[in-house]
């Protein structure tokens, strides 16, 4: 496990005491899963805009919709 050391506003730092003793952790846990939740949420967004950004791309577009379409004829000519 690596160590590292920072500076964070005395604000926040009380924050954190108050709500690790609240919950009965240390605080280094506490800031590990914040952290992890955290990371986790900006990959989330990070895929959310790339939907969002494919959705305006005429060539994304017209290649799911090509996809689609193959899919629906594999579809059909399995059910004849």
């Amino acid at each position: 496990m690596t160590t590292i050391t920072t500076s964070l506003p005395d604000e926040l730092v009380q924050r954190l005491a108050e709500h690790a003793k609240t919950m009965g952790l240390p605080k280094n846990k506490l800031i590990e899963k914040a952290l992890s939740l955290y990371l986790d949420h900006l990959k989330r967004a990070a895929y959310v805009k790339s939907y969002k950004t494919a959705a305006d791309d005429e060539d994304i577009l017209t290649l799911a919709e090509e996809g689609l379409q193959a899919y629906f004829n594999q579809l059909e000519d399995g059910t004849r």
